[in-house]
């Protein structure tokens, strides 16, 4: 087999295995963008902060179903392969989307409107809860020690991509449509093109190869072992949240909130908020690859450690500079900086987390700490964000919250890097 064929094979994987990221991405980002119209469709209520927050508590609620997702369909990855596992998460991921995409509002039938709603976010967060971990594991499995970062990275890129393709799509609705028809049905036309996306979701996932790694295991752990695995482990499961929190915390900071944020606290346009998710989608989309593969040449650490020590240090001020100084310009100036922060420490992050878990039982562990991680974490940031402006009165102090994420993962960043065996990681039993 010639490099080239081997790079062509490579970057097939790495589609096919990344297409579900994209929904679910997209979808997330839908929800978040949308939120004031999803608040006044399906929760009531006279006043528009408490609507918001009914709305974001919903959007947190995905988030809460991760772990479990993690647990339960991580160790069913674990057993019966990646492909097949995958392909299960997005079953549930779709009838999530399809759920939320066409339940009528609360003045069509009631209180069961946001009860299905709920639901719908329910089912999305459970299959989310192991497909971001699922994803990079398979991504990992099908690298080599050499370029484990700069491949992982294409797991997050996958999502930039859904953050540009849904900002263009809502800056293009924007236009056509009045703000009135925006808020009466305007708001689904995305949320129906995600779901015509599901077949051909579907299509490339079932062409998906197992990965050798895993058809190299003599066994497979049953439900009891992974369960006692995770628990003697535990300490590593919690490092992982932890180091996680940087990533999920800025991600959703500057793709899910900062159109709300943009508008509500800026009082800019619906089209600057547009304009700039776009703008973040294609720098984080920069970033990422670019993160990996330093990672790849000078080690995980000093690019982990590195970014936490400077958000801890910058993300007030810069924040702060923004609020005082209230441009479109100078908002994407802020936004290209915080993208900077999440590409380049994710880009490391993630090989980082695949290689500091079991082997046997990597999917499972990598997609409950990092579950927990957005759970704890990125899926409240909206609406911890929210409640720091309401109760302070100031709006750079969203800007505390991304503080504190990073002091959390310079901390497990040290931890894991230093716990990670000297030795290069085993990716299959046949290679002990």
């Amino acid at each position: 087999m010639t490099v080239q064929n081997t790079k062509s094979g490579t970057f097939r994987k790495i589609l096919n295995v990344t297409s579900g990221n994209f929904l679910e991405q997209y979808d997330f980002f839908l929800f978040g963008f949308y939120a004031t119209y999803i608040a006044a469709k399906f929760f009531h209520s006279d006043n528009e902060y408490v609507s918001l927050m009914m709305t974001f508590t919903v959007f947190a609620a995905g988030f809460l179903m991760r772990p479990l997702g993690a647990i339960f369909l991580g160790a069913y990855v674990d057993k019966v392969g990646r492909r097949k596992g995958l392909i299960v998460t997005l079953s549930l991921m779709a009838l999530g989307t399809i759920l939320i995409t066409f339940v009528p509002g609360y003045d069509q039938i009631g209180i069961i409107a946001p009860i299905l709603v709920v639901i719908g976010r329910l089912l999305q967060g459970f299959s989310a809860g192991v497909e971001m971990g699922g994803v990079s594991i398979y991504l990992a499995e099908i690298s080599t020690d050499k370029n484990r970062g700069f491949i992982t990275s294409f797991q997050s890129g996958s999502q930039q991509i859904a953050v540009v393709f849904a900002a263009l799509l809502g800056y293009s609705i924007n236009l056509m449509l009045t703000p009135e028809q925006l808020g009466d049905w305007g708001w689904r036309i995305p949320f129906v093109v995600g779901c015509l996306i599901i077949p051909l979701i579907f299509i490339l996932r079932r062409t998906l190869e197992e990965t050798e790694a895993f058809k190299a295991q003599k066994t497979h752990p049953t439900g009891k072992e992974i369960f006692q695995t995770m628990v003697a482990n535990w300490r590593i499961v919690i490092a992982g949240m932890l180091m996680s929190a940087m990533t999920t915390t800025t991600f959703y900071f500057i793709t899910v909130y900062t159109p709300i944020y943009a508008k509500r606290e800026l009082h800019l346009s619906t089209t600057d908020s547009l304009l700039a998710a776009v703008v973040v989608g294609l720098s984080n989309f920069l970033w990422l690859p670019v993160g990996g593969w330093v990672s790849d040449r000078i080690g995980r650490r000093p690019v982990l450690v590195g970014v936490t020590i400077l958000a801890i240090f910058t993300a007030f001020p810069t924040l702060n500079w923004l609020v005082n100084n209230i441009t479109f310009s100078n908002l994407i100036i802020v936004l290209l900086y915080f993208s900077f922060f999440f590409g380049m420490y994710n880009g490391s992050m993630v090989a980082t987390l695949a290689e500091s878990m079991p082997p046997r039982v990597r999917t499972v562990g990598f997609s409950l700490a990092f579950s927990l991680a957005t759970a704890i974490f990125g899926g409240i940031t909206p609406m911890m964000s929210t409640f720091l402006i309401e109760r302070t009165g100031n709006a750079s102090t969203p800007a505390l919250w991304l503080m504190f994420a990073a002091t959390c993962s310079l901390l497990a960043s040290l931890y894991i890097c230093k716990n990670i065996p000297k030795k290069k990681v085993v990716y299959a039993e046949s290679q002990a």
